[in-house]
């Protein structure tokens, strides 16, 4: 019988909880919010929907209370304020900071044994601070972010190449962010082939430019962050955990010496399984990947900075 809290009722913790639901492997959510009746408003609204879509999963909406959460198996982080456009990620960190260490001691406080999953941004240094503040091991702190990247880096494939995404392979390392995300467009397959077979330059640099401004293309276009695809990542993330399915997926982690990085929370790829971060890959990067990956990492090094500056960690 397995347990998951999902932090923040907003639209990336309400979808979250949605798609999990419909997934009918848990057997209880708890949503909780700061704000009176939110969480407990949409729980119910999720769980009219049991007649018509026939899953087992209880969803229960909590305002502010963290015992509710008590013996979780994994808390889904989504809480803080939503990129507005023209915000960048790093204008987040100070509101949001506040928000993710309220979040995580109090969840720890009552499952001192869970997992957590960050969804809020900025999410590498998001998922540091929570690595800082919990001192949990670092198989149990993992940021999500790396799952979506990929998954918008299929999707331009996808619309560039006119095949299914169900044909397609594609991976993104790096910072979660729209300047520091590496789209790895040479390990890109299309059935097992190289998907730069089927591009062009220009055709291969379009898929790139708009992958790494996918999140600010949505935020332009919709007025707030996106939320279909990063609830859906961070419940494929859980499900990963919790059914051991050892999959492997380009998260945030904490790495230290692998890809010659220390004390910092980056995309890379991982094994997730029961216990977490299972294994870090290392991937053979050509020269230009590797410059990009470090030049990556000092931008997250420069936001994760601030956190210091706020005596945060």
């Amino acid at each position: 019988m397995s347990k998951v809290t999902v932090i923040g009722a907003g639209n990336v913790g309400a979808t979250c909880v949605n798609v999990l639901a419909h997934m009918n492997f848990i057997s209880e959510i708890v949503l909780l919010d700061v704000k009176e009746g939110l969480a407990e408003g949409k729980a119910l609204d999720m769980m009219q929907t049991v007649k018509l879509c026939g899953f087992s999963t209880t969803i229960t909406g909590i305002t502010n209370n963290y015992e509710a959460t008590s013996n979780s198996d994994i808390v889904v982080v989504t809480s803080g304020i939503p990129r507005k456009p023209g915000m960048t990620r790093e204008e987040l960190i100070g509101t949001n900071a506040g928000i993710v260490k309220t979040v995580v001691e109090n969840s720890l406080k009552y499952s001192p044994h869970a997992f957590i999953i960050l969804i809020t941004n900025p999410m590498d240094t998001m998922t540091y601070l929570a690595l800082k503040i919990s001192g949990l091991p670092t198989n149990r702190v993992i940021g999500m972010g790396g799952i979506l990247d990929s998954c918008r880096f299929a999707s331009y494939l996808s619309l560039q190449l006119k095949v299914p995404q169900s044909k397609l392979q594609a991976m993104v390392i790096g910072g979660h962010g729209d300047t520091t995300m590496i789209p790895l467009i040479r390990f890109a397959t299309i059935d097992g082939a190289p998907v730069t077979d089927h591009l062009n330059s220009s055709e291969t640099e379009k898929v790139i430019s708009d992958t790494m401004v996918g999140g600010a293309t949505l935020t332009k276009l919709i007025g707030t962050s996106a939320w279909y695809a990063p609830g859906a990542g961070g419940a494929v993330l859980v499900r990963a955990i919790l059914k051991d399915s050892k999959e492997t997926f380009p998260c945030c982690v904490a790495l230290d010496g692998v890809y010659n990085l220390h004390d910092i929370c980056i995309g890379v790829p991982v094994v997730i399984g029961k216990n977490g971060v299972e294994k870090v890959i290392q991937l053979e990067l050509n020269q230009f990947e590797k410059e990009a990956f470090a030049k990556s990492a000092a931008a997250v090094r420069n936001m994760n900075d601030v956190l210091k500056e706020l005596n945060l960690v």
